[in-house]
């Protein structure tokens, strides 16, 4: 089903302040989110969990939208690009949980954070967002610092393994692609609820019937950390976050905003360290850098052609 472009893509003005420290609380918020998966993992499959989280988070959508008073149901013409993103939205997520089956957790978060680049290209192709060279650059070393934290490449690494790393590198580019089905359909005129509502939505039958093909099963009743660390997913990450990040989508640049998630897998390395006790090595610090190096690259605003011509007067 084809998403009907808006007359004139918004690009977005740059990130203020406010907006800066919001992505960072979201991106401390998706790199914990991290941790909780592996630990319900433990209990409950990966397709299965992916449902339950959606339909828990539909709940939320569905409240909020009630208590703003946003006619989720009101004709408005977003019905194609909805469905549209919602299918994206579902098979993103089957896409990441399978490559997870197959390659280790520390390249497939390297791979899923490939998302930038794709945003990036997407917001020059079909937003007319123009990054500079140096921008450009901030993306390459952002994503470098990335990889230094994780710890890629690795040695042994499989046909199979290779098989995941590109379902994950698939599914940022799906990522990615809601993205910019937002930012360029009708989408972008609708209340966040509305927007993230189809995605939600769509994904509950899609996750759920890849659970059914797979033949999950839930084997015992989940204990109370597994079930207090899927409703954080459902309700917090999910019915939450995101609304948030489609509310800063409708406003800001798609790729500086975008920028910013290469922090999320750091913060995952961090809440590794401090709940599950993974190790942390000395090339954290340099990725850290590295990481924050880039998003100053990326987000450095350009200079005026009043400022340049003040700084060629002074030269001569």
């Amino acid at each position: 089903m084809s998403a009907e472009p808006s007359p004139i893509p918004p690009v977005g003005r740059p990130l203020t302040v406010g907006a800066i420290l919001l992505v960072l609380m979201l991106c401390l918020t998706w790199g914990f989110n991290q941790i909780a998966i592996k630990l319900v993992l433990r209990e409950i499959p990966p397709y299965t969990q992916a449902a339950i989280r959606s339909a828990g988070a539909l709940l939320v959508i569905l409240a909020i939208a009630r208590f703003r008073g946003v006619k989720l149901f009101e004709r408005d013409g977003t019905l194609g690009a909805g469905l549209f993103v919602g299918a994206i939205f579902g098979f993103e997520f089957l896409l990441i949980y399978h490559g997870l089956e197959l390659t280790s957790a520390s390249r497939a978060v390297v791979f899923l954070y490939t998302m930038p680049f794709f945003v990036a290209f997407g917001a020059y192709q079909l937003l007319g967002e123009r990054l500079r060279a140096a921008q450009w650059a901030g993306l390459a070393v952002s994503f470098a610092g990335v990889a230094v934290a994780i710890g890629v490449p690795q040695p042994n690494v499989t046909t199979s393994v290779l098989f995941g790393d590109l379902l994950m590198i698939a599914g940022a580019a799906m990522w990615a692609a809601t993205t910019l089905v937002v930012k360029r359909t009708k989408l972008i005129t609708a209340a966040p609820e509305k927007a993230l509502g189809y995605q939600v939505g769509l994904s509950v039958p899609i996750l759920g019937i890849a659970a059914l093909v797979a033949g999950e099963r839930i084997p015992a009743v989940p204990g109370t950390l597994t079930v207090s660390l899927l409703a954080f997913q459902a309700f917090w990450v999910v019915g939450l976050t995101f609304l948030l990040w489609f509310s800063l989508i409708k406003t800001y640049s798609a790729s500086k905003l975008a920028a910013f998630t290469f922090i999320t897998p750091l913060f995952g390395v961090v809440g590794g360290y401090l709940i599950l006790g993974d190790q942390l090595t000395p090339a954290f610090g340099l990725a850290a850098l590295l990481v924050i190096a880039g998003l100053v690259l990326v987000n450095r605003p350009a200079r005026s052609a009043a400022t340049n011509a003040l700084l060629n007067v002074t030269k001569t």
